[in-house]
């Protein structure tokens, strides 16, 4: 081990930018979490969570086809979110470029 290094969990707690990046990763995948039971478990596994930010949330989708799906279920996944306890403006459906 190299002197004088930090752990990766040290150095995200020690950088508050870092931190807040790490704590709004949590949230999203927290968010996830509370959705993924309403994917058809066939799309499941082509869908991402995607960045939290001011704006909303995003879910990242392997291809426009996983996308079309999602926009379809997009209410539903909203009021899930909202049962939940999270204040939702909208979830924001991207396809993920490879």
């Amino acid at each position: 081990m190299t002197p004088n290094a930090l752990t990766l969990s040290a150095a995200l707690q020690s950088s508050a930018p870092l931190a807040h990046l790490q704590q709004l990763m949590r949230d999203s995948n927290a968010r996830f979490d509370a959705i993924r039971p309403d994917l058809p478990a066939l799309l499941a596994p082509h869908v991402r969570p995607g960045p939290v930010d001011e704006q909303g949330w995003s879910l990242l989708a392997a291809n426009a086809a996983v996308a079309a799906k999602l926009r379809q279920l997009q209410p539903r996944l909203e009021d899930r979110l909202r049962d939940r306890g999270w204040q939702v403006s909208a979830i924001r459906i991207k396809v993920q470029s490879s």
